[in-house]
């Protein structure tokens, strides 16, 4: 009988010890263990590298350079592996042009059925092609907005906020700062127009004139400057407000400076197409008596209802067979949860788990045959009532010939697992290695398991006294997205957590309508917006912004703090260490030592993005690119500082005997001790240590750190401020990516800021968490159009009690014990 197992010898990939292991094939495998212990070494490093690597070797060389390839892991063997398809937790690219409708190819067939089977107006003979009907292509798009939809521009009243100000007091609020604002308005005084006098009590020729034109003279200007400083004319140029925003937003390289230009614009529905992308000659032809823009706007669900009728005919004639395909492909899409999405929804705005649902619908349409599907936790971003439908559809892909490998977090989808692989005991250098590979049950006997307790316990939880709010913050009338006219409060000095299932509503309330009002009220010097510092979102244009008709008690909030997962930098240059600022102290002490100061060095050598201190072989990256001609890219470490990013003169320098790449090399651990007597270093460490890090290297580039490690990077910066006032917390989803032995350290820190007088609101799935918050909020009662309502709110005990909430029996049984979630 042929071997049913994948056999893995001697797996060395990232921190995994040389591991030997069997996995059977044909079977639901979960993957778990702690952030960081080497599971998903396992099964994305190793498992899948491995089986993509072996199906390059058969595609012509040629035709290798065309494909991304991660390349080969370290294994000395793997045998019994079947091809293999990944379904990775990553953001979509930052671009309103990619929709569902083009990630699960739903658009294609759609603008088909129109191409073939549409009503063509009177008169018109020939059928126009598909591609005439995307908003993607020169065919299809509008040509007022190219096929977006909205066309940005700007206002008086955007431009000038403030208009009881004058051009000297800053009146044109979008002029850059600093100099180059007082160099316009010296120029503005050069050519006549004054600049002391109210904007208000200027003629509008001459308010027009300095905001919108597109005129750009070249005066002497004479500066007026303080008392002993040079007084030079020089020549300026002028530019207007408008001109200046618009310049900036198109063609500047600056991410902060982008964000803030953003704000000074207005979007509103193109002129031409009102809002529909598309030409006129498409848009002319229906459909049951509907254009394609309208069906691409509908729900999924609802999309799928208008189709049926035409599906279920038994003719072989184009429309019914185009429509029975869609309805087939909309229908799995809705067994996982998302038959509110409609085909025109941005990716941008979906969340990774609805990306990730959506290329697994896709999957499950393909009908592929003894395949490998290598899953990074499937169920994050669902609610328990979609992880249900989700297990569902994994069983059908399983039931198909198909051998699922799911990393995991999720307790309940680990139960229904075939087998299980937990992988520890610990985290980074303390982990790397498999503790149990055998039947679910069986995990009961494995010693050091952080898995085990979760997965067994099944005692319910001790008691706890929910808080007493100090106050409370009152939204009333909010209408964003699927909100309208919503009316929300929520307690002051307390832990909440906001729940529902997916696309009910709770990221739209929580981070975008309540973070909104609660920034306006402070102004943007009292924002530490952890999540994206500058601000500058999706990149695909001003977003829209929630209307209130009223708020109450945003005068209790003195301070906001925004925590998500997005990546803490965006090349191997950024990392731990540099991101939470322990790094500046580090090379203070590298620069006090007595050779240092003999040699004239400062602190800015030891960094090395500093031409004086780095290698300049490698430019300070620590590796150098290695292109091969029909072999995938790959990297090398740098031949000449071996690694460590800095010149010999550089590294002559030590403190106790270890050089600067020497402490860039250790762990969060190894640093504190190193460190004790350092205390703006020790504060920054121990901050990392008690969220959970205390694996991680400090010089550990950003690229490599997941998603639930960024966050906890963002709040332990975050701790280790000094806090002043009353700060808001908001964190969407803070425990996506974590085993519950690292929530539970997470959830140390949060409660412990709400005992230090704070409020937390998360947006949250985990049972377990909201059972353990002091107020919840539960919106839906389901998704799109059919959410967007408070349909329970008050203690973990009264939401579970709730009739009408999807949350309540999940919640009930999670309080009964602890690893229901």
């Amino acid at each position: 009988m042929a071997d049913s197992y994948v056999r893995v010898r001697g797996a060395r990939e990232h921190n995994l010890r040389s591991i030997d292991v069997d996995i059977p094939r044909d079977a639901l495998v979960a993957f778990t263990g702690v952030s960081g212990s080497g599971k998903s070494s396992l099964a994305f490093g190793t498992l899948y590298a491995e089986a993509q690597r072996r199906y390059f070797e058969s595609v012509a060389p040629y035709a290798r350079r065309l494909i991304h390839q991660v390349g080969a892991p370290k294994v000395e063997d793997i045998t019994g592996l079947p091809p293999a398809v990944a379904l990775e937790q990553r953001r979509s690219a930052p671009t309103s042009r990619s929709s569902v409708g083009t990630v699960t190819t739903l658009s294609n067939t759609l603008r088909m059925l129109f191409s073939r089977a549409g009503d063509y107006p009177e008169g018109v003979a020939e059928r126009l092609d598909s591609d005439a009907f995307s908003p993607n292509t020169a065919a299809g798009a509008c040509p007022e907005c190219h096929g977006l939809g909205t066309v940005h521009r700007v206002t008086e009243e955007s431009l000038v906020p403030d208009p009881s100000l004058s051009v000297r007091e800053g009146a044109v609020a979008a002029w850059p700062g600093a100099w180059q604002g007082k160099n316009l308005r010296d120029i503005l005084a050069a050519l006549g127009y004054d600049i002391d006098r109210p904007w208000h009590e200027l003629p509008q020729a001459d308010r027009d004139w300095i905001l919108f034109t597109d005129e750009q003279p070249v005066v002497t200007v004479h500066p007026v400057r303080d008392v002993g400083r040079i007084q030079r004319p020089y020549k300026g140029q002028y530019m207007s407000a408008k001109r200046y925003v618009l310049h900036t937003f198109a063609d500047s390289k600056s991410e902060t400076l982008r964000g803030r230009v953003q704000g000074f614009m207005v979007a509103e529905p193109c002129p031409v197409c009102h809002g529909r992308r598309l030409r006129p000659e498409a848009l002319a032809v229906t459909f049951e008596g509907h254009d394609i823009a309208t069906l691409a706007g509908r729900p999924l669900s609802a999309l799928a209802q208008l189709l049926r009728p035409t599906a279920g005919r038994a003719d072989d004639e184009v429309a019914p067979v185009l429509a029975r395909d869609l309805v087939a492909r909309i229908d799995v899409l809705t067994e996982l949860g998302l038959g509110y999405l409609s085909m025109d929804r941005p990716s941008p705005t979906l969340s990774a788990g609805e990306l990730q649902r959506l290329r697994l619908a896709t999957q499950l349409r393909s009908g592929l045959f003894g395949v490998v599907y290598v899953l990074d936790e499937p169920s994050a971003g669902l609610h328990p009532a979609d992880t249900e439908s989700l297990l569902t559809v994994l069983g059908r892909l399983k039931e198909a010939g198909n051998s699922l490998f799911v990393v995991e977090h999720d307790m309940d989808v680990v139960r229904r697992a075939d087998w299980i692989v937990d992988v520890g005991p610990h985290a980074g250098e303390h982990g790397g290695q498999v503790l149990h590979s055998g039947p679910v049950a069986a995990l009961a006997n494995a010693a050091g398991s952080a898995t085990r307790r979760f997965l067994f316990d099944t005692a319910p939880p001790a008691e706890r006294t929910v808080r007493s709010p100090s106050g409370t913050l009152t939204l009333r009338g909010a209408t964003l997205h699927n909100l309208r006219g919503l009316d929300a409060t929520f307690p002051l000095g307390v832990f909440t957590a906001v729940t529902g299932v997916s696309g009910s509503g709770k990221s739209t309330l929580v981070t975008r309508v309540l973070a909104d009002a609660v920034r306006d009220h402070l102004g943007a010097g009292e924002e530490q917006d952890a999540a994206d510092g500058d601000g500058t979102g999706t990149g695909s244009g001003p977003m829209a912004r929630a209307q209130l008709t009223g708020a109450e008690g945003l005068e209790a909030v003195d301070r906001l703090v925004r925590v998500d997962q997005k990546p803490i930098g965006r090349t191997p240059r950024s990392n731990l260490a540099t991101y939470t600022g322990l790094f500046d102290a580090v090379r203070k002490v590298f620069a006090a030592t007595d050779e240092a100061r003999a040699r004239g060095y400062t602190a800015g050598r030891f960094s090395f993005n500093v031409a004086a201190g780095r290698c300049e072989t490698c430019q300070g990256e620590g590796f150098v690119a290695v292109e091969l001609l029909f072999l995938p890219g790959t990297y090398a470490p740098c031949t000449a500082c071996h690694g460590a990013r800095y010149n010999p003169e550089t590294l002559q320098i030590t403190y106790r005997d270890r050089t600067v790449a020497d402490v860039l090399a250790m762990t969060v651990d190894d640093a504190a001790e190193f460190l004790a007597d350092v205390p703006a270093a020790a504060r920054s460490l121990r901050t990392l240590h008690d969220v959970g890090l205390g694996y991680l290297r400090l010089g550990q580039p950003a690229t490599e750190l997941s998603g639930g490690e960024a966050q906890r990077i963002k709040l332990a910066t975050e701790l280790q401020r000094t806090r002043r006032g009353h700060t808001l917390y908001l964190l969407d989803e803070p425990t996506t990516g974590l085993h519950p032995a690292d929530t539970e350290v997470l959830l140390r820190q949060l409660h412990g800021l709400v005992d230090a007088g704070h409020t937390v609101v998360v947006v949250e799935h985990d049972m377990g968490v909201v059972a353990g918050a002091d107020h919840v909020i539960d919106l839906g009662p389901g998704g799109g159009a059919d959410g967007g309502r408070i349909v329970a709110a008050g203690t973990p005990a009264e939401v579970a009690a709730a009739p009408d909430s999807r949350t309540a029996p999940y919640l009930a049984r999670r309080r009964a014990r602890p690893d229901a979630s």
